[in-house]
């Protein structure tokens, strides 16, 4: 049991360092949408359980916290699929793979879209505010 508990410390820390070398640049009004967008679980859809963040492709193979590499997951899901990579994990588990990957090059876009049209709708007010100003 003490040997279990350091092993899961040992790699607690370990990913933590990942996480922290890595350009994690996800917010949490991000996060927020990526939720809505997905409606539930990114993999197998269910939308009363609890989602966690899951990078599409793993940290210990070089993903990041950010828009295109974030899936909502229930915890079954996001446990079965560990460090994984998505489409082999897919295949495993026969779900279906092409629709996931189309859907989620879908949201990706879509919120991607949206997003820049917020961000640019709040340069104009800040700089709208600011030329009245002067």
């Amino acid at each position: 049991m003490t040997i279990d508990r350091s092993r899961r410390a040992r790699a607690a820390r370990k990913r933590r360092r990942r996480f922290l070398a890595a350009d994690n640049d996800l917010t949490p009004a991000q996060w927020t949408a990526i939720r809505v967008a997905w409606g539930g679980c990114a993999y197998c859809g269910a939308s009363d359980a609890s989602l966690q963040k899951d990078c599409v492709l793993p940290l210990s193979r070089g993903g990041r916290y950010t828009l295109d590499n974030v899936v909502p997951a229930c915890r079954s899901c996001n446990a079965s699929k560990s460090n994984d990579e998505v489409t082999g994990w897919l295949r495993r588990k026969r779900l279906d793979e092409p629709r996931f990957l189309l859907r989620w090059a879908q949201i990706v876009v879509d919120l991607r879209t949206r997003l820049s049209e917020s961000e640019d709708f709040i340069d104009v007010s800040s700089t709208t505010t600011t030329d009245s100003e002067s």
